[in-house]
């Protein structure tokens, strides 16, 4: 069984997988591998079977050595980072591929190897990202948004009447409430921001069809009712990271 990990801004979310399966174990904040909690915390999530790899993103690059620390106390072996050197699955079109986040690049992998190419990932996070596989199969860049919730924060932070909110489905695009009007904006702002780029991508790759694959937190509920999106994978970054590992380690990946 190989350990999967991808770090995100906010939380890790931590995962396993084998040659034909992939499974959830959780999530840890992800200021726990500051603080010195996160081991505890993975230990309470690790199953009962042998772990003989690892694979992680990561996009806070101050936690990558603590976590290579814990693979390698624990486990006896070095975590594999994937980055561009160590990308398998999908090509780089892309002026500077060190800059591009590790997450984005297992999503292209996942995506490419699901649903061909060319294809869209759309991102729900802490920032909202739509990343782009081209027709032959590189990853091309992207388009970054604030998230959700980093958009209604600061609307809550920046001005004296408007409260902080819990994003979920609203009930009518006329907001009769000032939450209302907020979670109005919000979510049906967002299946207009997905939309309107989808479009535009379609233009700018000269393609009729484009498979849109959404992951992230606020996926499901920006979906509902948007027919531009094709599927939602909550797990799609881990999936990246799974085969990224299978391509590398091939007969520990089956353990």
């Amino acid at each position: 069984m190989i350990l999967l990990l991808d770090v995100g801004n906010t939380n890790t979310h931590v995962g396993w997988g084998t040659d034909k399966r992939l499974g959830s174990l959780g999530d840890i904040p992800t200021p726990a591998w500051a603080d010195g909690q996160a081991p505890r915390r993975l230990e309470a999530l690790l199953p009962d079977r042998p772990v003989t790899g690892a694979c992680f993103c990561s996009v806070v690059p101050a936690v990558d050595e603590r976590l290579q620390q814990w693979v390698r106390r624990r486990f006896g072996f070095a975590a594999l980072s994937l980055n561009p050197s160590t990308l398998r699955g999908v090509g780089i079109d892309y002026p500077r591929p060190e800059t591009i986040g590790q997450d984005r690049l297992a999503n292209a992998v996942a995506v490419r190897h699901h649903h061909g190419a060319p294809a869209l990932v759309v991102d729900f996070g802490t920032a909202v990202t739509f990343d782009v596989v081209d027709r032959a199969g590189n990853y091309a860049g992207g388009i970054i948004a604030p998230g959700l919730s980093a958009m209604t924060d600061y609307l809550h932070e920046k001005t004296a009447l408007l409260p902080r909110i819990r994003i979920r489905a609203p009930r009518r695009v006329v907001g009769r409430n000032t939450e209302e009007a907020m979670l109005s904006g919000a979510v049906f702002g967002y299946r207009g921001l997905v939309s309107g780029i989808v479009r535009e991508l379609k233009r700018e790759l000269g393609v009729r069809r484009l498979p849109v694959i959404a992951t992230g937190g606020y996926a499901r509920l920006i979906a509902r009712g948007l027919p531009e999106l094709d599927a939602v994978v909550p797990g799609l970054t881990l999936e990246g990271l799974r085969l990224t590992a299978l391509a590398h380690c091939g007969p520990e990946v089956r353990a």
